[in-house]
């Protein structure tokens, strides 16, 4: 798909400049640093990467269960997330500092330069204040104003409704529509935002029944009426391809890859628009590895879901992707589509994790030569630092300028 496809399509997710910096110790680990990228709908985006790269991160973060250093996530151009952990962290240091300087230059006895740089210090923590202020009102907002929109929708659906009902049956009629606005009150737009985790054991409760783990969102939401939730439960479990008399069994009782199946339908009982696979199959058995995948690919026909592929094998994200980004030490090195990626791969990364692809061909294998990526070796970034750029028209790769030449003359030559 060219450039000018993809902007004319609508972007359902954007994340802007996302960081997630973890503390260990003294020091920091930068588990994501600096990504960007856009999510159309409809299409299933891969992101690739060794174990460690920040792939898990970068999912968790937009799915808000880790709450984000920097940066801004963005959904249907309504901001869900912005990184004020950094800011915060901001805020302690200067006070700290501000309260240093002051006090040296209190002691040297300058008592105005102390007070200038205490009201110096008070400026800078209410521009900051004011900023993790803003951050946290865009959050609680967005949520209000699309809570207010499916209020709006059920008003609508529900007026038209009593005005033409008999009125014996307008008192029940009434009863399910204070009901259905109590229910929109509670919406949410990161409802639309789901995720199946990569262990189907470590993810499901022990102490629950499948009827209980699928339901739980539906509870959450506010909805009460038992009928329609076991119907909606059966009707996932159906979807899957488990039977309704799995609904009053443990996870134990399960094997992995029903287990697996289990998560999944509690994400798409949700009616989401967005689900977050991260590794869905990377626990399961090779034979039944396919069977997901080809559930996943049913789903998303069937519902129109748009998907954020977590994986680090890179033949299964070229069969069900449509565009790959590839990570690498917490950041994106190379982002195509998929079959310009496999046709043309430009960084060393890339390469490297291609010539690792095994294929079931005894004389390629016999031939097949792995590329090890070392990035000191591969890289001189001692005079420019690299920035993702777009090398051919829909292809970014992470190089400086030198890089970035001699990959435009590569594609010339071909």
């Amino acid at each position: 798909m060219n450039k000018s496809d993809n902007e004319k399509r609508e972007v359902l997710l954007r994340v802007e400049n996302l960081c997630q910096y973890f503390r260990t110790g003294s020091t920091e680990l930068k588990a994501v640093d600096g990504v960007s990228f856009d999510i159309y709908k409809g299409e299933v985006f891969g992101l690739v990467g060794e174990s460690g790269c920040g792939k898990t991160t970068t999912g968790r973060s937009i799915i808000k269960l880790y709450k984000i250093t920097s940066g801004d996530i963005y959904y249907r151009n309504t901001r869900i997330a912005a990184g004020t952990r950094s800011l915060e962290e901001q805020m302690r240091a200067l006070r700290k500092e501000g309260r240093r300087t002051a006090s040296a230059l209190q002691k040297e006895g300058d008592a105005e330069a102390a007070k200038e740089e205490r009201r110096k210090t008070a400026a800078r923590l209410k521009e900051l204040r004011h900023a993790i202020k803003r951050a946290k009102y865009d959050d609680e907002h967005c949520n209000h104003v699309y809570a207010a929109g499916k209020e709006a929708e059920v008003r609508a659906a529900y007026e038209e409704k009593l005005a033409s009902c008999p009125e014996a049956k307008r008192d029940a009629l009434r009863k399910e529509y204070k009901e259905q606005l109590r229910i929109a009150s509670r919406e949410r737009i990161t409802n639309k935002i789901q995720m199946i985790f990569q262990d189907p054991i470590a993810s499901l409760n022990p102490r629950m029944t499948v009827r209980d783990t699928i339901a739980e969102g539906l509870i959450i939401k506010g909805i009460r009426d038992k009928k329609y939730i076991d119907e909606q439960v059966y009707k996932m479990l159906d979807l899957v391809g488990l039977v309704p008399e799995h609904a009053g069994r443990y996870p134990h009782e399960f094997s992995g890859g029903q287990r697996q199946r289990i998560g999944i339908a509690r994400a798409i009982i949700m009616n989401p628009e967005l689900i977050i696979a991260d590794e869905p199959i990377s626990a399961l058995d090779v034979s039944i590895q396919a069977q997901v995948i080809n559930l996943l690919n049913d789903l998303r026909e069937k519902f129109g879901l748009t998907v954020l592929f977590i994986a680090h094998d890179l033949s299964v994200v070229k069969y069900f992707s449509d565009r790959i980004a590839v990570m690498y030490f917490g950041k994106i090195v190379e982002l195509a589509d998929s079959d310009e990626l496999f046709a043309h791969p430009m960084h060393p990364y890339t390469r490297s994790l291609l010539s690792a692809i095994p294929l079931p061909d005894p004389a390629y294998e016999k031939k097949r030569r792995r590329i090890t990526y070392n990035p000191l070796l591969a890289h001189d970034y001692s005079k420019q630092q690299p920035t993702l750029r777009e090398v051919s028209e829909g292809h970014f790769v992470l190089c400086n300028d030198e890089e970035f030449e001699s990959y435009r003359r590569a594609l010339e030559d071909e």
